[in-house]
């Protein structure tokens, strides 16, 4: 096990006196080993105990070191499966001024993008839907559940309610949501998003790859028609460690 691990985690002059508490320099060469890729996207990180015993270290150093990568997004811990190495995240910065598909801003980035799909059909509505929406009576919800991906990193979860008038056959969405309403002419012009930092819980840190209580972005956006009617009401969870979400301020009245 030593002579394996010597491959992925060379410990040169780890023991040496110097600043900085051991669990920082464990943490460290862990890392070097994550994003140089000698310890591979989806592998198991060894046993704590073979980590202890191969760095000469407690095990208590050993899990410290291991909690911190974990809160980075760079490991995750799975119940009863073990610890697995997450691939590092490149954190991508979203304007806030303009109106776009997650589709769109990940195509203008140049990323590769799918999706799972979570859930997709016509619904009788929640009270919230009829409410936020502004449905009649008897008029059915589409709704559009999403685990959205860029280069094979889950991004963000969406979920979409529309008026089933302006989405009477959710299955023709196969790719981006306003490129469908597009041919309608009911692609939203204008929305209001609220933003708020949110403790990521199952299932959602399932799919997103993330630890149980990591940090993450909860998105709620009510999108409008040029008429002022609302067109879409959706509920999105973005991973906290990819997304930085950028406005423009300019000086205003006074």
């Amino acid at each position: 096990m030593s002579e394996a691990l010597s491959v992925i985690l060379p410990l040169d002059g780890f023991q040496v006196a110097s600043a900085g508490p051991l669990y920082l320099k464990l943490r460290q060469t862990l890392e070097d080993a994550i994003r140089s890729g000698r310890l591979a996207h989806g592998a198991a990180l060894p046993a704590e105990r073979d980590l202890a015993d191969y760095a000469s270290v407690s095990r208590v150093t050993v899990r410290r070191a291991v909690d911190d990568l974990v809160k980075d997004g760079l490991l995750l811990r799975r119940h009863g499966s073990g610890t697995f190495v997450v691939k590092p995240v490149s954190r991508v910065e979203q304007p806030l001024s303009h109106l776009t598909s997650f589709t769109e801003d990940m195509a203008r980035r140049g990323f590769a993008t799918r999706s799972e799909w979570l859930e997709r059909g016509l619904y009788h509505p929640s009270p919230e839907e009829s409410v936020m929406l502004g449905l009649a009576p008897g008029t059915l919800v589409a709704r559009i559940g999403r685990l959205r991906i860029a280069n094979d990193m889950p991004l963000a979860i969406e979920r979409a309610s529309l008026s089933a008038e302006f989405l009477p056959d959710p299955a023709r969405v196969t790719t981006s949501l306003y490129a469908e309403l597009e041919k309608t002419r009911t692609r939203p012009i204008r929305a209001i998003q609220r933003i708020s930092a949110c403790n990521v819980k199952n299932p959602d840190a399932g799919l997103l790859q993330m630890s149980v209580g990591a940090a993450g972005l909860s998105i709620e956006r009510i999108s409008y028609l040029g008429s002022g009617r609302v067109v879409e009401f959706t509920r999105s969870l973005y991973r906290g460690d990819a997304y930085d979400f950028v406005a423009e301020l300019t000086l205003g009245d006074r």
